[in-house]
C-alpha cells in the first residue's frame, strides 16, 4: 500500500490514522484486521497497521520507522509498556479504577482497557480488532489476572461483529472465547475506589466502559475547592464531583440531571460512602431537570462552587458552531449562580470543539457578566489518558474565581 505525500508526512510525524482518501494504491482489497504494510514513495517500509475496509480511517498504524515483526512477544511488550506507565504516583492513592490502555495514546489505536477493582473492561472502536481478540484477551489475562474481562464495542461495529460471531457486553476468557451476552442486573455493577471514595460502574451497560475515569483529576480539584461550601453539580450523572465535594467537607451538594437513572446512580454512590462522617454530614439533594433551563430560569439560588460538565454537545463537525454557542450560554447562566468569591468549573468533552474555542466561549461569558474574575487553571484529561494526538484532547476544563 502507498499513500499520498501528505499522509506519508503525517505518519512519519507519529499520527496513527491513515484515511481512505489518502491511499494512492494497494495490491488488493483487505479484510478487517489484516496487517497492512505501507511503503513510502521510494518503496521503503513506512509503517504497518490494522486494516479496516469499512472505516474512513482505513489503517490504524501500530508501528512506523524500521520494519518490525508484530508477533506475540511484540504485543506483550507493548502491553507491558502501557501498564508500566500506570504508576501509583500517576494514578494517585487508594485508587483501583483507572485506564490501563488509552488507545492511540498508548499505541493501541481504537482500543481502550479500563480496570475497576478486580474486573477489566476492554472496549474497541474498530472492527479491525475483532480477529485479534484471542491474543489480546490472552495477554490481558496473563498480565492483570482479572476476575472478569468484559468486552464492549462501539455501536457502529454491530454489523461487522455479528458477521464474525462476536457480541457486545460479553465476558472473554483467557482464550478470547466469549460467553453469551449477559442480561442487565444489579450484579453488572462493580464497586471500585477512587481516592478512597467508593463508586459503582455498570461495566456491561454503562456509558464508555462504565464510568468517566478521565475526570478523576478534575474531581480531586473540585474536592479541594469544596470544604465548608455549597456545591452545585450540573449534568451530575452518577455524582462523581458531588462525592468528592462531600468527602472533602462540603456543607451541601445539589445534583442536577435530566436522567432519573443517573440520579439513582448518584444516590447509590452516596449510600456506598455514608460511613464517611463528612459524607453523612453533607446535605445532599437532587433535582431532575434540564440543566440548560434550570440554570437559566429556576428561582434564584447561589452556590460557592458550580460544576458544569455536560455530555458532548458536538458529536459531528457540523455541530461545532452550535456547540460553542451553547457552551457560552451555559457559562453565562452558571456564572449567575456563583456567589461572590465562588468558583465556576466548566468542562467540555466535545472533540470537535477545540480547547481554545471552548475556553474562549467561557472567558467571553465571564467578561460579558461584568463580574471581576480570575482564571485559576485550565486542565485536560487524567494522566492515565495520555493525549498523544490532537483528537485525544477532547476533555478540557476551565476554573474561574468570580468576585
Amino acid at each position: 500500500m502507498r499513500v499520498s505525500s501528505t499522509a506519508e508526512s503525517i505518519v512519519r510525524g507519529g499520527h496513527p490514522w491513515v484515511y481512505s482518501d489518502s491511499i494512492r494504491d494497494q495490491n488488493r482489497e483487505g479484510t478487517a484486521g489484516e496487517l497492512a504494510i505501507i511503503y513510502d514513495r521510494n518503496d521503503r517500509f513506512l509503517a504497518v497497521g490494522l486494516y479496516d475496509p469499512d472505516s474512513p480511517i482505513r489503517v490504524r498504524v501500530l508501528h512506523s520507522g524500521k520494519p518490525a515483526t508484530l508477533d506475540e512477544t511484540w504485543w506483550r511488550t507493548r502491553l507491558q509498556t502501557a501498564l508500566a506507565l500506570r504508576t501509583p504516583e500517576l494514578i494517585g492513592p487508594n485508587t483501583n479504577g483507572y485506564r490501563c490502555i488509552n488507545g492511540e495514546g498508548d499505541g493501541w489505536p481504537g482500543l481502550v482497557l479500563d480496570r475497576y477493582a478486580d474486573r477489566c473492561v476492554l472496549k474497541v472502536y474498530s472492527a479491525s480488532w475483532l480477529p485479534h481478540l484471542p491474543l489480546v484477551s490472552k495477554l490481558i489475562h496473563e498480565a492483570l489476572r482479572p476476575a472478569q474481562l468484559v468486552f464492549r464495542m462501539s455501536r457502529n461495529m454491530e454489523a461487522d461483529a455479528a458477521r464474525m460471531g462476536v457480541a457486545d457486553a460479553t465476558v472473554l476468557d483467557e482464550h478470547g472465547v466469549a460467553s453469551a451476552p449477559l442480561a442487565s442486573s444489579d450484579s453488572d455493577r462493580v464497586v471500585f475506589e477512587e481516592s478512597g471514595i467508593r463508586f459503582e460502574a455498570d461495566v456491561f451497560r454503562g456509558q464508555k466502559t462504565g464510568f468517566f475515569l478521565d475526570q478523576r483529576e478534575n474531581r480531586r480539584r473540585v474536592g479541594q475547592l469544596s470544604p465548608g461550601r455549597d456545591v452545585l453539580n450540573a449534568f451530575s450523572f452518577s455524582g462523581g464531583f458531588s462525592l468528592y465535594a462531600a468527602t472533602a467537607g462540603a456543607r451541601s451538594v445539589l445534583d442536577l440531571d435530566l436522567s432519573a437513572h443517573a440520579l439513582e446512580s448518584g444516590e447509590r454512590n452516596f449510600a456506598l460512602n455514608h460511613s464517611n462522617a463528612a459524607v453523612a454530614a453533607c446535605q445532599y439533594d437532587q433535582v431532575q431537570g434540564d440543566a440548560f433551563g434550570w440554570l437559566a430560569d429556576s428561582p434564584p439560588r447561589e452556590f460557592d462552587v458550580v460544576v458544569v460538565d455536560p455530555p458532548s454537545l458536538a458529536k459531528r463537525e457540523v455541530e461545532r458552531e452550535r456547540a460553542i454557542e451553547a457552551y457560552g450560554r451555559l457559562a453565562s447562566s452558571a456564572i449567575r449562580r456563583v456567589r461572590p468569591g465562588g468558583v465556576l468549573v466548566s468542562a467540555s468533552c466535545s472533540a470537535h470543539v477545540s480547547e481554545e474555542e471552548f475556553f474562549t466561549a467561557v472567558r467571553t461569558a465571564a467578561r460579558t457578566s461584568r463580574r471581576p474574575f480570575t482564571e485559576i487553571a485550565t486542565t485536560g484529561p487524567a494522566g492515565d489518558h495520555p493525549p498523544r494526538i490532537p483528537e485525544l484532547r477532547y476533555l478540557k476544563a476551565i476554573y474561574l474565581s468570580l468576585s
